[in-house]
C-alpha cells in the first residue's frame, strides 16, 4: 500500500503543477541557457536528453524525494537479489540474471542460478551457429534458407522485433519470420512461396499448450509432413519449452529443445532461449554483446545516483507526466525503420507490466497507472498523427530516438531523418504563436486581413513535452541497452505506483471465455441459452452469415 510518505512526496508534485504550467517552455530555455545541461544524462555514446519535458529544478528534487518515499532503490536491490518481488505468482524476477555478467552468483531459493543460466545459453548459441553456417539440415540433405518462429505475446514481440531491428547482422541467404496470430492468413501468408525442406520452425511456449502457438504450430507440422514427409518433422522443427514430454509427443529432437525459467517472465524473455530466432539472424557473438547491453544498463541502473540515473529518471517522468500533469497516452517514435516494432513491445513490455488496478496489498490503486504506450517510425508518423500531437487538445508527451550514424543506410537520407528528429522535438517545445504565424503568412504574400484569418489556424501551443535518445549507432549491443532502460522504466513505474509490475492476470479472462466460446462458434448446434443477449445475438448472426455461404 502507498506509504504516507509516498502520498506526502506526490502531494508536493502535485502543487507545482500550477506554476510549471504557468510559464511556457520557450520561456524555460530563454530564462535558463544551462536547461539542456541541466536535463540532460550521457552514458558513453548515449544521450538522453530531457530538457523538453516540463519540469524545473524544483520538480525534478521532488520527483528524486518521490523516489526516496517510495523505496524505488530498496525494492530495486530487492529484484537483483532474487527475492519473490512477482508476489500474485510467487516468483522471482530474474530476467537480468541472463545477462549477468559479473561473475558473482545470482540465487533463487538460496541456489545460484547463473551455472544453468550459462549452460542453457551455451547449448542454444551452439544450436544458432550451426543452423546460420548451414550445419542444421533438413531432411533432404539442405541447409535452411527460412526460419520461422512460433509463438505468441513475449515469444514473439521481443525476437521478431529485435530480429527486424538488427536486420544488417543477418546473412542474406537466411530469412526470418514470424507468426503469431491464430488468424489462419498469418501462417498461410508466411508459407506461400517457402520451401518445406529448407525450412526450420522453432516453438516457442514455456507450457507447450498456448491455443494460439500450438494451432499455428499443427499447421505447420501438416505442412512439412505434406511436404516432406512425416519422418522430417524430426529435422525441421525446433522448441523453447520446459514441458519435455509434450514436446517429445510432437516429434521435435530433445537436443533441439531449450529451457528458461519461471522468474523469467514473457514479456522479459528475449534475453532466454526465447532470443534464439534473434541468436540464428546475428550469431552467437553479436547475440553476445546484446546481452552485454542490457548488462551494462543493469550496472547503471543499480549504480547511478538517481538524479542522474536514466531508466528511474524515465519512470518518474513517467509518474509526472501521468499522475500530476494528466496525459494518458505516451507516444514512442523511433527514426530508424528498422525498430518499426520497438513501439509494439514496449506497448506489451508496459501496458502489460503496469497495467492495474489494485495496490500489491489488492487494494485499489490511489492513482492512475500505466499509460497507453502507442507509436511509428518517424518520418511516416509525421505525414499521420503528428497533427493532432502538435495541435489536438491533448497533449502526448513523446519519447524520439535517433542514431547519429545509420546502420547499412544511405548518409545523405539519414541527414534528412535526423534533421527531422530534431525539428519534431524543436517545434512541439517552441510552437508557433498566432503573431508569428500571422506575420509569416503575411510576408508569403497573404493580405493583411487573409493572414490573421489564417493565424489561428497556423498557431502552434508548444510546451509539448519530448524526451530524445541519441546514440551512435543501432547494432546489438545498442538495442541491449535500450530494452534494458525501458524494463527498469517499467519497474520504478510500479515501485512508485506499489503495483505487481510481473504479473499479468488480465490476459487470462479473454483466453478462458474464448475456450468456452470455440466449441459454439465452430458448431452450428451448440446452445446459447447460457450466453448473454449481445453474444448470443453475434452468435447467431454469424450462423446466419456462414448459411448464407454455405447456401451459395
Amino acid at each position: 500500500m502507498a506509504t504516507k510518505a509516498t502520498l506526502t512526496a506526490l502531494a508536493k508534485l502535485t502543487g507545482m503543477r500550477e506554476g510549471v504550467l504557468a510559464r511556457t517552455a520557450r520561456a524555460d530555455f530563454a530564462d535558463h541557457p544551462d536547461r539542456f545541461k541541466t536535463f540532460s544524462v550521457t552514458l558513453d555514446d548515449l544521450l538522453f536528453d530531457y530538457s523538453k519535458q516540463r519540469i524545473d529544478a524544483p520538480v525534478l528534487a521532488a520527483l528524486v524525494e518521490l523516489a526516496k518515499a517510495c523505496e524505488v532503490e530498496a525494492k530495486r536491490e530487492a529484484m537483483f537479489a532474487g527475492e519473490k518481488i512477482n508476489i500474485t505468482e510467487k516468483r522471482a524476477v530474474l530476467h537480468t540474471a541472463l545477462r549477468n555478467f559479473s561473475g558473482e552468483p545470482v540465487r533463487v531459493d538460496g541456489q545460484d542460478v547463473m551455472p544453468e543460466v550459462i549452460s542453457t545459453r551455451e547449448k542454444m548459441l551452439s544450436f544458432a551457429a550451426d543452423v546460420r553456417e548451414g550445419r542444421v539440415r533438413g531432411a533432404l540433405g539442405q541447409p535452411m534458407t527460412d526460419v520461422i518462429n512460433i509463438g505468441i505475446g513475449g515469444s514473439d514481440l521481443g525476437p521478431a522485433m529485435a530480429t527486424r531491428a538488427l536486420s544488417p547482422f543477418a546473412p542474406p541467404k537466411l530469412r526470418s519470420h514470424f507468426v503469431s496470430n491464430v488468424d489462419g492468413a498469418d501462417i498461410g501468408d508466411t508459407l506461400r512461396g517457402l520451401d518445406p525442406s529448407r525450412t526450420l520452425f522453432i516453438v516457442s511456449s514455456k507450457t507447450f499448450t498456448t491455443v494460439e502457438t500450438m494451432t499455428n504450430a499443427a499447421t505447420a507440422r501438416a505442412w512439412i509432413t505434406q511436404g516432406v514427409g512425416e519422418a522430417a518433422v524430426h529435422d525441421h522443427f525446433a522448441a523453447v519449452s520446459t514441458q519435455l514430454d509434450k514436446v517429445a509427443q510432437f516429434g521435435i529432437q530433445p537436443t533441439r529443445v531449450f529451457g528458461f525459467w519461471d522468474w523469467v517472465g514473457g514479456r522479459y524473455s528475449i534475453w532466454s532461449s526465447i532470443g534464439l530466432p534473434l541468436a540464428i539472424a546475428i550469431g552467437p557473438d553479436r547475440f553476445n554483446e546484446f546481452l552485454h547491453g542490457g548488462y551494462e544498463i543493469d550496472q547503471h541502473f543499480r549504480e547511478a545516483p538517481i538524479e542522474r540515473n536514466i531508466p528511474i529518471l524515465m519512470g518518474l517522468l513517467s509518474v509526472w507526466n501521468r499522475n500530476v500533469l494528466g496525459h494518458a497516452t505516451h507516444g514512442v517514435i523511433p527514426y530508424d525503420q528498422r525498430l518499426g516494432r520497438f513501439p509494439a513491445y514496449l506497448q506489451q513490455l508496459q501496458m502489460e507490466s503496469n497495467g492495474k488496478h489494485v495496490q500489491l496489498d489488492g487494494s485499489p490503486a490511489n492513482t492512475a497507472t500505466g499509460p497507453v504506450v502507442w507509436g511509428e517510425p518517424g518520418t511516416n508518423g509525421q505525414h499521420a498523427f503528428f497533427q493532432l500531437i502538435h495541435q489536438g487538445t491533448e497533449i502526448i508527451p513523446l519519447d524520439l530516438l535517433v542514431a547519429a550514424t545509420p546502420t547499412d543506410a544511405d548518409a545523405h537520407h539519414h541527414d534528412l531523418l535526423v534533421a527531422n528528429c530534431l525539428a519534431q522535438g524543436q517545434a512541439l517545445m517552441h510552437g508557433r504563436t498566432p503573431e508569428e504565424a500571422e506575420a509569416i503568412t503575411h510576408k508569403q504574400g497573404a493580405t493583411e486581413a487573409e493572414a490573421r484569418r489564417l493565424a489561428p489556424h497556423k498557431s502552434f501551443s508548444g510546451s509539448r513535452p519530448t524526451s530524445t535518445f541519441l546514440y551512435r549507432r543501432l547494432d546489438p549491443r545498442m538495442l541491449g541497452r535500450l530494452i534494458a532502460l525501458y524494463e527498469h522504466k517499467v519497474f520504478t513505474e510500479g515501485a512508485v505506483w506499489d503495483i505487481d509490475s510481473f504479473d499479468q492476470w488480465g490476459v487470462e479472462l479473454g483466453k478462458e471465455l474464448a475456450l468456452s466460446l470455440a466449441p459454439v462458434v465452430a458448431d452450428k448446434a451448440a446452445g446459447t441459452a447460457a450466453l448473454d443477449a449481445s453474444t448470443a445475438g453475434l452468435v447467431a448472426h454469424l450462423r446466419g452469415l456462414r448459411g448464407a455461404e454455405a447456401g451459395g
